[in-house]
């Protein structure tokens, strides 16, 4: 039946992916991804924040972990998010992180797959790694 769902073309069409993260400090979490990637804030709210790409092609949101639009069923229980930011050089965003006091879990380091990426911690929790090609 699916199969048969799927050759019509009866799936839903993507229009925008929106990734958010929930944070217990939203002001602390917005710092993060503006001061290290090119992030503008579109919006700021006591509850949500809505960063923007400078070519507006790529968004982050920042919700308020304890927020009414946050079910009671996962309010502090999200997981399984690992965002990856591929830059420029990532050398240069590991001294800005460490320089910016970030929690820095992984120093930069050749990869098997050819990148050369570092892991961070940013202040909700969310693992980023942050990659620049070789």
């Amino acid at each position: 039946m699916l199969d048969a769902t799927l050759k019509k073309g009866n799936i839903m069409k993507i229009n925008r992916l929106l990734t958010n993260v929930c944070s217990q400090n939203l002001e602390a979490s917005k710092q993060f991804y503006t001061s290290l990637f090119s992030f503008n804030v579109d919006y700021d709210s006591d509850w949500f924040v809505h960063l923007i790409s400078e070519g507006r092609e790529l968004e982050l949101g920042i919700i308020a972990q304890d927020h009414a639009v946050v079910p009671d069923q996962v309010k502090g229980k999200i997981l399984g998010v690992y965002l990856t930011f591929v830059v420029e050089n990532v050398d240069s965003c590991f001294e800005l992180s460490q320089k910016l006091g970030y929690e820095i879990i992984q120093q930069p380091e050749m990869t098997p797959y050819g990148q050369k990426r570092m892991l961070l911690v940013a202040p909700e929790g969310t693992v980023c790694d942050v990659s620049s090609p070789s």
